[in-house]
C-alpha cells in the first residue's frame, strides 16, 4: 500500500475517527475471528449477524466466542425473521447465559413479509422484552444514502421513533449506518441527524479492504451509489476492477469534513462519530489494514 501524505491538521481527526472502531462477522466466522484475535484491540465491539442461513446455536456460539476472546459481542436481532415472542426470548436468554446480551443491534431484516409478530425493529424495542434479559443499549440502522425499498420520509420517521422509544425505556441507542463510498452524503446526513436533536453515537458503516468487484457487488445489492465520482473518491477506477481497495481516502476525507463541524460553528453537532467496518475481505485483512492506517497516521 502506497504511503499517504495527510495534512497535519487532519491526522488527529483521522486517528480520532478510527479510534474504538467496531467490526462485523457472521455466525460462520469464528475460525476467522480466532485467526485475527491478536490483531484486534481488546474490548472491540464485534457485531454478529442474524442471517437466514444461520441457526440459534451458530449465533450463540459466535457471540460466546467474541466474549471469550476478549471482545464485546453485539448480536443482531432480525425482527421479521422471528417467528414468535418465544423465539426472541429464547435467543436473548441463551445470549444472557453466555454474557452476551448487554448490547444488541435490532434490524427489520430481509423478509418482505414478517415470519411472526414483529414487523420491524421498533416493534421489538417496544415489546418490553429486551430489558428482561439485561440489554443495556440497542443499535439501530441509519441510511445516509437511502434505502432501495424504503422512502427517505419513512426512514427518518423510523429513526426518530426508535431513538424516542429507546429513551423512554432507559435504553441506550447507537446508530450504525449502511456502508458508504462517498463522504458527502454521510456528512450531510450526520448534520441532519444532529439538527433533529438526535445525539446518539453514530458508527459510520465502512467497507473494509476487499476485492473491488466484490465491493461494487455489495454496493449495488444494497442500493449504495457506485458511480464514477464516488469510486474515484474511494480511491479506485471503474475502468480497472482488478485488485483490492481499502478505505484510506474515505476515512481521511470523512475525518476532515467532520473536523470542520466544531461545536462553535455547528452547535447541533454532538455525540461521538466512529467507524464500523463491514469485513467483506475478512476480519484479519480489516484488522491489519487498521493497524497500518494508524501507524501511517501516527
Amino acid at each position: 500500500m502506497a504511503t499517504r501524505i495527510t495534512p497535519a491538521k487532519n491526522r488527529a481527526a483521522s486517528l480520532e475517527l478510527i479510534q474504538d472502531f467496531s467490526l462485523e462477522m457472521t455466525g460462520k466466522d469464528v475460525p476467522a475471528l480466532i485467526e485475527a484475535k491478536d490483531h484486534i484491540p481488546p474490548g472491540t465491539r464485534i457485531n454478529v449477524t442474524f442471517l437466514g442461513n444461520e441457526d440459534l446455536e451458530m449465533r450463540v456460539a459466535a457471540a460466546k466466542a467474541v466474549r471469550e476472546l476478549g471482545f464485546v459481542p453485539v448480536p443482531h436481532i432480525s425482527a421479521r425473521r422471528l417467528k414468535s415472542s418465544g423465539q426472541l426470548e429464547e435467543f436473548l436468554g441463551r445470549l444472557q447465559e453466555v454474557d452476551a446480551s448487554e448490547h444488541i443491534f435490532a434490524v427489520g431484516g430481509d423478509p418482505a413479509t414478517p415470519e411472526g409478530p414483529y414487523e420491524d425493529s421498533l416493534s421489538v424495542i417496544q415489546s418490553g422484552i429486551l430489558q428482561r434479559y439485561g440489554v443495556r443499549d440497542v443499535g439501530i440502522g441509519g441510511y445516509p444514502e437511502g434505502h432501495p425499498d424504503i422512502s427517505k420520509e419513512v426512514l427518518w420517521a423510523a429513526l426518530q421513533d426508535k431513538t424516542a422509544a429507546l429513551a423512554e425505556q432507559d435504553l441506550g441507542a447507537v446508530i450504525l449506518t449502511q456502508f458508504a463510498f462517498d463522504t458527502d452524503p454521510v456528512a450531510d446526513w450526520i448534520d441532519a441527524v444532529r439538527a433533529s436533536g438526535i445525539n446518539a453515537p453514530i458508527r459510520v458503516g465502512t467497507p473494509g479492504p476487499a476485492g473491488i468487484k466484490r465491493l461494487l457487488g455489495f454496493a449495488r445489492r444494497f442500493g449504495v451509489g457506485a458511480n464514477a465520482m464516488i469510486v474515484k473518491k474511494y480511491g479506485f477506477s471503474l475502468t480497472n476492477l482488478m485488485g483490492d481497495a481499502g478505505p484510506d481516502r474515505f476515512v481521511d476525507d470523512l475525518a476532515a469534513v467532520l473536523a470542520e463541524h466544531t461545536p462553535g460553528a455547528q452547535p447541533h453537532i454532538g455525540g461521538r462519530v466512529g467507524l464500523h467496518f463491514y469485513t467483506f475481505g475478512g476480519l484479519l485483512a480489516t484488522a491489519d489494514w487498521v493497524r497500518r492506517f494508524v501507524a501511517e497516521e501516527g
